[in-house]
């Protein structure tokens, strides 16, 4: 059943990840304010990765005083690993920081503003209302509804839906011709692109082959015989990649609009 139903979910996503991996948002970034444009939205999906990991990490692995032994101890292995390196990586610099505290480092770098998501997340600070905050942002409907959906499937509570959208549709998307132009960037401007640069080779390094293998079976281990958690997990994942295609959507258009 767990090896049918991994099957069976990637071959559900393929042609919608094949929409991702291949958008033409990708070919149409040529100059370092297009990469502005792209860091300016994208960052909201590098900041609510860590509220869907902390998620994972809360149902998955003991948080409570006093602690019990909680789950499987792969699975706690891997959540706990995979929190360590995204929250308190070492930077370009060798300082610790989230992943999320160095994408905004490169913003900074690259001249990209990082005023939006500021304001954005000290109002949500100020009220814990995500809707209100995104309104109040002015975020990008897609952005917002991405942000959104994030948020939905964390408020299920359940886990084997939370390791669908953490292990199908997050930030493994992002595909190898992206990853060069960086490069021909850092190149092309380099204090401008050193910082970004870093960021997707961390992401390369700590998300590769190990990751994505202990991730499938994550969702094998909580879907385990039962085909309802199975097919939930595949028309979340689904979901998941869909809302993802409308955020590169989102971005497309901001870039070939036409300015009055």
């Amino acid at each position: 059943m767990s090896a049918t139903g991994l099957q069976g979910i990637q071959n559900k996503i393929a042609s919608l990840r094949a929409e991702i991996t291949n958008h033409q948002v990708y070919k149409i970034i040529k100059t370092p304010e297009d990469m502005h444009v792209f860091m300016e939205h994208h960052v909201y999906a590098v900041w609510d990765f860590m509220s869907l990991l902390k998620a994972l990490q809360i149902h998955l692995t003991s948080t409570a005083i006093p602690w019990y032994p909680k789950g499987d101890g792969a699975v706690r292995f891997f959540i706990n690993e995979v929190v360590v390196g995204e929250e308190s990586d070492l930077d370009f610099y060798g300082n610790r920081k989230s992943h999320f505290e160095m994408y905004l480092d490169a913003m900074n770098q690259s001249g990209a503003s990082t005023e939006n998501m500021t304001f954005f997340l000290n109002q949500l600070k100020s009220h814990s209302n995500l809707e209100k905050a995104l309104n109040s942002a002015d975020v990008p409907l897609a952005v917002s509804g991405f942000v959104q959906h994030t948020f939905d499937v964390i408020k299920t509570g359940k886990p084997h839906l939370m390791a669908a959208a953490f292990t199908f549709g997050r930030e493994d998307l992002i595909p190898e011709m992206f990853i060069s132009m960086v490069k021909e960037f850092k190149m092309s401007f380099p204090d401008q692109f050193t910082l970004m640069n870093y960021y997707l080779e961390r992401h390369i390094e700590v998300d590769g082959e190990h990751h994505s293998q202990l991730a499938l079976k994550m969702v094998e281990l909580l879907c385990g015989e039962d085909q309802n958690l199975w097919d939930e997990a595949a028309a979340i994942a689904k979901l998941t990649l869909s809302k993802r295609k409308l955020l590169w959507d989102c971005v497309y258009k901001s870039l070939t609009r036409t300015p009055n």
